[in-house]
């Protein structure tokens, strides 16, 4: 317990540290200005880091797979195809027709519903198999994919920039009429999510294992996918999709906090993710003068530590 206080101690010194770096190098006459500009960021950054960490941790453990997150299974694509139809649909009155919020909220009730698609072609089919879920998730990644690059290729080419704001991640384009809405979302979620933290413990010993425990095993897992689309739909709408940013952080929580308690996993997780992206967009911003965007350095890395971890995987 000492441990794990220590490594929380270094954890939040290391997000204050990213975050007076990065609110305070090289201000400028017009301090003010960048100051403002400079905390809309970096709340944008602590809400992803929250929703990606939350989001990707509870999917491990519901599959009971370290190797695979929401994003690797293609909820992005889900949002990615709603804009493309949106866009398709209405063209250059999108954003008359339809606001940020109601855009945003429109998203969220996709993504749930995508959610409990997959939930019901597995559980009301007698197949209660976690892993053909995964399954049926990337194949309808795949086909939500071909749909959006197919109406892509007949919107106008003058709409088509309306979606490709959207189709790639970006730290410096936040959507920040959202943040708002995003933060309170956000909160009510988080409340939630951590209040039932203490089933995941219990999951996390196996299905047989929970429901011999008298977890209702059915009930949980669908509120927690419900969670996640909540979170995944944030994540997204505010910056655009991350494939590889929540294997990353998730397995470098895991070998830095050697417990069960997914409070504290989920917590040290949060924080490890505001370091990494916080710092990282500092570096890139303020040092590198974003000759690279943060999002490509994520992406190859965390892409690399993938490959890592299913060579790894195969040699067992």
């Amino acid at each position: 317990m000492r441990k794990h206080r220590k490594i929380f101690i270094c954890l939040i010194l290391g997000v204050l540290v990213s975050i007076g770096l990065f609110m305070s190098y090289d201000l400028g006459r017009g301090w003010e200005y960048a100051l403002r500009l400079r905390s809309v960021k970096v709340s944008a950054m602590a809400i992803i880091s929250c929703c990606i960490a939350f989001s990707s941790v509870t999917f491990q453990t519901l599959t009971n797979n370290r190797i695979l997150t929401p994003s690797i299974m293609e909820f992005e694509s889900v949002y990615l195809l709603l804009q493309t139809l949106l866009v398709y649909i209405f063209g250059g009155q999108t954003f008359k027709v339809l606001d940020s919020f109601d855009n945003f909220l429109l998203s969220i009730v996709c993504m749930i519903g995508f959610a409990f698609v997959l939930y019901v072609l597995i559980y009301k089919r007698g197949k209660d198999n976690i892993f053909l879920l995964v399954l049926i998730g990337l194949v309808l990644g795949i086909l939500f994919h071909s749909l959006s690059s197919f109406m892509q290729l007949l919107i106008d080419p003058n709409d088509f920039f309306i979606i490709q704001g959207k189709m790639f991640a970006s730290f410096t384009n936040i959507n920040k009429a959202l943040l708002g809405y995003s933060s309170v979302i956000l909160g009510i979620t988080l409340i939630i999510g951590f209040w039932l933290t203490k089933y995941l413990d219990v999951i996390s010993l196996g299905k047989d294992q929970a429901i011999s425990l008298g977890l209702d095993y059915q009930k949980i897992v669908k509120v927690f996918l419900v969670i996640i689309a909540i979170l995944v739909s944030i994540s997204t709408a505010l910056i655009g999709p991350i494939t590889f940013l929540g294997i990353l952080v998730t397995n470098l929580t895991y070998e830095l906090m050697k417990t069960y308690k997914h409070s504290m996993i989920i917590a040290a997780c949060c924080l490890l993710t505001a370091i990494l992206v916080i710092g990282g967009q500092f570096l890139t911003e303020h040092l590198f003068h974003l000759s690279t965007p943060i999002t490509t350095v994520i992406n190859f890395v965390g892409g690399l530590y993938f490959l890592y971890l299913l060579i790894g995987i195969k040699k067992i």
